[in-house]
């Protein structure tokens, strides 16, 4: 069984067991987080298509790991003008193990 969530302004498609990197939702390490934003839940007979989100399901996922991605550069640049901007950003990142799909 899988299901596809929607978190950060992206869609996942997750199974249980199943390790993955989301934009950054609050909690701790061991914290436990639960998705309500269920768009579809499927692999089998038994298929729940959402309009726009499925009532009743959800996904339950466990935190391992807060971190930040690696440093990308931004540099603007424009020729003969004397104007060069640099800066850095690092996007902030959450690893989550699917424990349970609820549908």
């Amino acid at each position: 069984m899988y299901a596809i969530i929607e978190t950060g302004g992206k869609q996942f498609k997750v199974e249980e067991g199943q390790t993955i990197y989301v934009e950054k939702v609050s909690g701790e390490n061991g914290d436990s987080v639960t998705f309500d934003n269920v768009l579809f839940i499927g692999g089998g007979d038994d298929v729940k298509v959402g309009a726009p989100f499925v009532d009743g399901a959800s996904v339950t996922a466990k935190v391992e790991k807060q971190g930040r991605q690696k440093k990308i550069t931004v540099f603007k640049y424009k020729p003969k003008k004397n104007y060069k901007r640099k800066q850095g950003h690092r996007q902030p990142y959450t690893k989550l193990t699917i424990d349970k799909i609820n549908a």
